[in-house]
């Protein structure tokens, strides 16, 4: 069994994505990304107006300073979905409704009804809006048009599906679909725990979920943690699986793989980031385009090979 012992340091570079939520799409949606960023155009991120509680929209990668919505390299374009959202927590607005409504019935002797009471809560809503605090964010993704990825820097299902429905929206269609594995990656993972073989280039991390699979059963999470120790083998042998499991792919860079094949807590090891070199530091335009670059050629062979272990085929042309 192999088993890392002890990864290599690792920094964050800002282009670098940390989770990878991962959808696959068809050769003939590849060329119909050609005018891309002119259909991304049409739905640039605009100002959250005052009686709106969120607004979507593309944003440029480069930041606030940049104004193009694409950048490219090869096969592969980088986008940024921004994000604008009034915050209006709803412990204000029920204190700002219970003292309109207690107000209303002591002024009149009467109790307040449901339906003055939702009226009375719209009011409460369009008054303190404006007043709210916006707050920005910002998600990245890539699409590679060579082999079909469409990958999200999240881990959250919800935002990953978020950004393929305003890719979706921009480009009036986009048949992408989440991972559908032909291999169970629970048991995949389950048996490398088990049987100690692992695929050339893959080692075993220092974290692990794993979990009872019976409904509400036993979860033991592991960090840091010698993966051939006992105690792991102990609840292996008492039927939990692997429902998450930290691995190193080619000492060159760390993750965690969930069962949903979400990649998270992904890290470049410093045999990559060397290459990166020191005069990208020259700016943060050349930091960027100079690590998206590397990151992409790390992440197609990274990618390959999960298609490879798990069966995960690019979807194929309706006819």
């Amino acid at each position: 069994l192999r088993h890392h012992p002890s990864l290599p340091n690792s920094r964050h570079i800002p282009m670098f994505f940390r989770n990878l939520s991962l959808f696959r799409f068809p050769e003939s949606t590849s060329k119909s990304l050609k005018n891309l960023e002119k259909q991304l155009d049409s739905r640039r991120l605009r100002a959250c107006g005052p009686l709106e509680l969120a607004t979507r929209g593309f944003v440029s990668p480069y930041g606030r300073d940049g104004d193009e919505l694409l950048h490219q390299t090869g096969a592969f374009s980088l986008v940024a979905i921004g994000t604008e959202e009034r915050l209006l927590p709803g412990v204000v607005v029920a204190e700002e409704l219970a003292d309109r409504i207690a107000r209303r019935g002591e002024k009149e002797a009467r109790r307040v009804g449901a339906r003055e009471r939702k009226r009375l809560k719209e009011e409460v809503i369009s008054e303190l809006l404006p007043r709210a605090f916006i707050r920005p964010s910002r998600l990245c993704a890539y699409l590679d048009t060579a082999d079909g990825w469409f990958v999200i820097d999240s881990a959250s299902r919800k935002a990953a599906e978020d950004a393929v429905g305003e890719l979706r929206t921009s480009l009036g269609r986009f048949p992408a679909t989440p991972m559908a594995a032909e291999e169970s990656p629970r048991a995949l993972m389950t048996d490398w725990l088990i049987g100690g073989k692992l695929p050339d280039g893959l080692a075993l991390g220092e974290e692990c979920e794993l979990r009872d699979p019976a409904q509400a059963g036993a979860v033991v999470r592991c960090r840091r943690q010698d993966l051939e120790s006992d105690e792991v083998r102990e609840h292996l042998k008492s039927g939990k699986q692997a429902f998450q499991l930290g691995l190193v792919f080619d000492d060159r860079m760390s993750f965690v793989l969930g069962e949903d094949l979400v990649v998270r807590k992904l890290k470049f090891l410093d045999v990559v980031l060397d290459d990166l070199g020191e005069d990208t530091a020259a700016s943060a335009r050349a930091e960027l385009e100079a690590g998206f670059a590397l990151m992409t050629l790390e992440l197609r062979n990274l990618l390959g090979h999960l298609e490879t272990w798990f069966g995960l085929p690019r979807p194929r042309d309706r006819d």
